[in-house]
């Protein structure tokens, strides 16, 4: 589903020139739920905004599904964003003015699928994402997990093969977070997709298949929960 080969991006901070990443290499060849981990500062945005063609690397390979995104324009990228990565973000990023449901249908809207079609694919997410009875709701009036849901459900409108989470648990509470948690691990198991989240939480890695290390732009370690490695990693370095 994904591979990155010899990755290196650098931003300039004023005068000085900072490597977010150094030739990081990583592939995810199964469906399942992922965590890149790491510190603040260690480059775990950086690889999701190359995944999602938000951005481009200096040099190196960044293929999704089978597709070097590195050599898209912009209207390319456009439906790679919308019909094959789906994106959530840390401050969730709903419209303000629209509701809930409103928000889910986005995506389709702009894809100009039917009417008909959308309805039916909205109300499968709400259900899913057990928030039917709180569809008619602006974000405002809605809870940090609440909002959050939305906005996976929104994500998800079109069935994307890639979910890409960005410190999807970073404004929520430990329960609200370990609801997270499960309902992506759920969303991987049932709907065979890719799930990768970057997150500095430790206890989200007891929910993935496979977890990564990222440390100074590359990965450094990879585990799986039920190994011996997994006490090693969350106690730190």
């Amino acid at each position: 589903m994904l591979l990155l080969e010899g990755v290196h991006k650098s931003y300039l901070q004023g005068p000085r020139r900072v490597d977010a990443l150094r030739g990081l290499d990583l592939e995810l060849t199964e469906p399942g739920l992922y965590a890149v981990m790491g510190p603040s500062g260690s480059g775990k945005s950086t690889l999701l905004h190359l995944l999602a063609g938000l951005d481009k690397p200096d040099r190196g390979v960044v293929r999704v599904n089978g597709t070097d995104v590195t050599q898209l324009g912009d209207a390319a990228l456009t439906r790679l964003r919308r019909k094959t990565v789906g994106i959530v973000f840390q401050q969730y990023n709903l419209i303000p003015t629209l509701t809930g449901r409103q928000n889910v249908a986005l995506p389709a809207v702009f894809d100009r699928r039917p009417r008909r079609w959308i309805d039916g694919r909205v109300d499968a997410l709400l259900e899913q994402m057990g928030l039917t009875d709180r569809a008619g709701h602006r974000p405002e009036a809605l809870s940090g997990g609440e909002q959050q849901r939305f906005a996976i459900a929104r994500a998800l409108m079109l069935q994307p093969p890639l979910l890409l989470a960005d410190e999807p648990t970073g404004a929520l509470d430990s329960a609200s977070s370990r609801r997270l948690w499960e309902l992506l691990e759920q969303l991987a198991t049932e709907s065979s997709m890719t799930v990768l989240m970057v997150t500095h939480e430790t206890a989200a890695a007891a929910h993935c298949r496979d977890a990564f290390f990222l440390e100074d732009g590359r990965i450094t370690r990879s585990f799986r929960p039920d190994s011996n490695d997994a006490l090693e990693l969350a106690t730190g370095p």
